[in-house]
């Protein structure tokens, strides 16, 4: 889960509900010959700017003009217009699943005669050009990315102790161990976010059931063929409660952890006197440290991908990102998605201090200006598989629902772990 996504859970319940009752777009059809193509959006205005510098000029040496709008609330707004027969010709949704549910209602157009997918398959982070496939085709092309289960930690401090990444999650285990026996809190930990508290929790867990089953056992625990009670996410839940229910691992106790902030949960780490020395969350979250580590972020910050169950193993990531689709063909709309999919596309976009970061492996890490922003990329690109955030892919009562809920209630003592996953489970909707 993202910070942005916070926003668009509830605009996503209302999607589906839209979806539910039929729809009658026209978005199958062709615009007519029409030479403007229109792009939705609800990516951050800087990122936007920055692809729109790089597309602009492409599409009009092809003879097309193309008009962006920032929308907020996409998820929903979308839907209907697709209901009512006047979507735009191109959207870029944070949550494939929309995507899907349009898809088999046959209101998304393919892309397999639109990309030259073997050289995407090529180009682009193993698992990203799967996002958004439904029986077999591709609807959707990811565009702009984001990296969930990194570990952020303070460079000085960390380095003058002598600390360095671990490559294992046992390494993980020992480097917590030897932090604290040095005198020091391992770890920051919070997963308070208002209406919304719980949901770092399910990202901890999203990534460690990543890293123990790999991509096809984490498939199918998302759609609940592995249930909330099995051995596997116990198997998280066991590695999780290492961590964080430790005496001494997490800055203010186990007790802390429910009510503490994630957006300013990991700042301790840039004390004077580190409160903690690793942080667990997405890329975004550097936006929300202090503004001061923001400036110097290369010199005071440093990142390494939570690691893989075994050394040389599967090593797989999760994350997000905004994936576009065709909702009004035209040929002047796959003029610009083939132009979409061009591995430069970003490098403007990357250059103007924006959170963007692509889904291609062979973009070159120099058009990131910082240092940690190009470690964060050699994450995702040096990984065996990407999986989108499992939260976002379950049904709402679940994902965000009791997952959220009853990870809360464990984690602050308020019921075992053996009632949580029982009532994470019991809440699944029938098929």
């Amino acid at each position: 889960m993202t910070a942005r996504k916070l926003v668009l859970g509830v605009s996503a319940v209302s999607a589906l509900t839209l979806l539910a009752t039929g729809c009658s777009s026209g978005s199958g059809s062709s615009a007519g010959g029409s030479n403007t193509v229109t792009i939705w959006t609800s990516m951050d205005q800087p990122v936007i700017d920055g692809l729109k510098a790089k597309l602009a000029p492409r599409a009009k040496a092809q003879g097309v003009t193309v008009q962006w709008r920032k929308v907020d609330n996409i998820n929903q707004l979308l839907v209907q217009k697709v209901q009512a027969g006047d979507a735009p010709n191109i959207a870029l949704l944070p949550q494939p699943g929309i995507i899907k549910d349009l898809a088999g209602k046959g209101k998304v157009t393919p892309l397999d005669d639109v990309l030259d997918l073997p050289a995407l398959e090529k180009s682009m982070t193993a698992g990203t050009l799967d996002v958004a496939k439904s029986d077999g085709k591709t609807y959707g092309l990811m565009v702009s990315m984001n990296v969930k289960g990194l570990v952020f930690y303070p460079k000085k401090a960390f380095e003058k102790a002598g600390y360095t990444a671990p490559t294992t999650l046992d390494e993980l285990n020992t480097l917590t161990a030897k932090i604290k026996s040095d005198g020091n809190t391992p770890w920051c930990l919070g997963i308070e976010s208002s209406t919304a508290t719980g949901w770092p929790a399910t990202d901890w867990f999203e990534n460690l059931i990543l890293k123990y089953g790999g991509i096809d056992k984490y498939n199918e625990w998302i759609s609940h063929k592995i249930k909330f009670d099995s051995d596997l996410v116990r198997q998280a839940a066991a590695q999780f409660e290492k961590i964080a229910f430790t005496d001494g691992n997490v800055l203010g106790g186990r007790k802390s952890i429910a009510s503490n902030a994630f957006g300013t949960a990991g700042n301790a780490m840039f004390n004077s006197k580190p409160g903690c020395y690793m942080y667990q969350q997405g890329s975004f979250i550097t936006g929300f440290f202090p503004k001061a580590v923001q400036k110097n972020l290369d010199s005071e910050v440093g990142v390494f991908g939570l690691p893989p169950a075994t050394a040389g193993g599967e090593n797989p990531v999760e994350g997000g990102g905004d994936t576009a689709s065709i909702y009004k063909d035209s040929p002047a709309a796959r003029k610009v998605m083939k132009l979409l999919a061009a591995t430069d596309l970003g490098t403007t976009a990357a250059g103007n201090g924006s959170s963007f970061i692509s889904p291609h492996k062979d973009f070159p890490l120099s058009a990131y200006p910082l240092k940690t922003t190009q470690t964060i990329a050699k994450v995702a690109y040096d990984s065996t598989g990407f999986a989108f955030d499992g939260s976002d892919a379950m049904p709402t009562a679940v994902g965000t629902g009791t997952f959220w809920k009853d990870m809360t209630a464990w984690i602050s003592g308020e019921e075992s772990l053996d009632d949580a996953l029982k009532n994470i489970d019991a809440s699944w909707p029938a098929s």
